[in-house]
């Protein structure tokens, strides 16, 4: 096997738009925008700088391996993603499908839960987390999960897809569920 040599310097740059403050504070990182604030800790990046110059984030490391070099990338798109969701938002879309029974599905905030009613006739409601701070609402046979952390809202949309996944039953005849079928940022 051959053994790469490892890069003298890997660095990557992200420009931050007009209206968003960051925060870099050894490798902890704070997006503030107009849609609101996302914080991150990168503290187990071990060998990765992260810095502000000239209305930029530097994200760099020395002497990088193909790990640092990949971890180097990785950090960049987790700081892009985080000034995307302060200004314009991520937005997950599930469908509603049922054959026979009418399901129906209700937020509730105060208990950071969405209970799903009457899924394939069963009595007990269905329940899925809602993760961090995400605002969900339903429109007909739509549920819609917004937010500015798209871990947050992608793995708030994902409970309530794995709340309805349908066990020891055949898939081809039971297609009942929720299902993700969008995804993206608003306004795109």
């Amino acid at each position: 096997m051959i053994k790469m040599p490892k890069a003298i310097h890997v660095e990557e740059h992200i420009s931050i738009p007009e209206g968003v403050r960051v925060h870099v504070e050894n490798l902890k990182i704070r997006v503030e925008g107009p849609k609101g604030t996302v914080e991150k800790d990168f503290s187990h990046a071990r060998g990765v700088y992260i810095s502000l110059r000239d209305n930029e984030v530097i994200v760099e490391a020395y002497l990088a391996n193909r790990r640092v070099k990949a971890l180097v990338g990785t950090i960049a798109s987790h700081i892009e993603n985080m000034i995307i969701g302060v200004t314009r938002g991520f937005r997950y879309k599930l469908k509603i499908v049922y054959s026979h029974f009418p399901v129906t599905v209700v937020v509730d905030k105060e208990r950071g839960v969405v209970r799903i009613k009457n899924f394939l006739g069963e009595k007990a409601d269905r329940i899925a987390k809602i993760y961090g701070n995400v605002d969900i609402r339903v429109e007909g046979d739509d549920v819609i999960v917004e937010g500015v952390n798209i871990e947050e809202v992608g793995l708030t949309a994902a409970s309530i897809e794995r709340a309805t996944r349908v066990r020891e039953r055949d898939r081809r005849v039971f297609v009942d569920g929720i299902y993700i079928y969008e995804r993206g940022v608003i306004g795109e």
